[in-house]
């Protein structure tokens, strides 16, 4: 399993990012990025801390973990700014929080986060075709998620995306341990969003692709 979108205590999880890396290990876990929530109140403090235990933990487990961050609920026009700020402080994987059915994301979120060419846009709810098309010109990936509640607009995102031909990724969107996933559960949430099994080894492919561009940045 790669796993791209997760959180520990330093944003809502519940916890430490040790645990949750040794707890994905044990999950059989190839990759995970610990993807606090954050804004420009914070990057400065997750940031440095999060790259620093996963460089010890990446010497000590089998496993691949990467800093991250998920910029959330944050005004539009400072995608671009807080991005770069985010790359800046060691984020190998900047996730946007995309327009979720379920909470009150400012319209434009997912616009504003592709033209910013943040890694992943996650659940974004009814992202419409010129979105995706963008999406796709910008080499943002769209997120199919395990999350519940946020996993209610998985069949119109992989819809758009197949008929767009944007790129998807699958995540977990982890808070607590019973949150992740195993490859068979993701593989049967794609197929319950409408993606054909032939297609399926392309969303994880992309998963892969991702993670060695993140673990080569993370390395430099």
């Amino acid at each position: 399993m790669i796993d791209l979108h997760t959180h520990s205590l330093f944003s809502d999880g519940v916890l430490v990012p040790s645990e949750l890396v040794r707890r994905a290990v044990i999950k059989g876990y190839e990759v995970i990025a610990i993807t606090d929530h954050g804004d420009a109140s914070n990057l400065d403090f997750i940031l440095p801390r999060i790259a620093a235990v996963c460089k010890e933990l990446n010497r000590r487990w089998n496993i691949k973990a990467l800093p991250g961050i998920e910029l959330t609920h944050i005004p539009p026009e400072t995608f671009s700014e807080l991005t770069a700020r985010a790359r800046s402080l060691g984020a190998a994987i900047v996730v946007a929080h995309g327009e979720t059915l379920v909470e009150p994301v400012h319209p434009g979120t997912n616009r504003a986060a592709i033209e910013a060419r943040v890694d992943i846009l996650a659940h974004p709810g009814l992202i419409t075709k010129e979105e995706a098309e963008l999406a796709k010109k910008n080499g943002v990936y769209l997120e199919i998620t395990t999350r519940k509640g946020h996993s209610l607009s998985n069949g119109h995102v992989a819809k758009i995306a197949r008929e767009i031909g944007a790129n998807l990724v699958i995540d977990t969107d982890t808070h607590e341990p019973g949150d992740l996933s195993t490859d068979e559960l993701a593989r049967n949430i794609l197929l319950g969003a409408g993606i054909s099994p032939d297609a399926i080894a392309a969303v994880f492919q992309n998963s892969k692709q991702l993670a060695e561009k993140a673990i080569a940045a993370f390395k430099r």
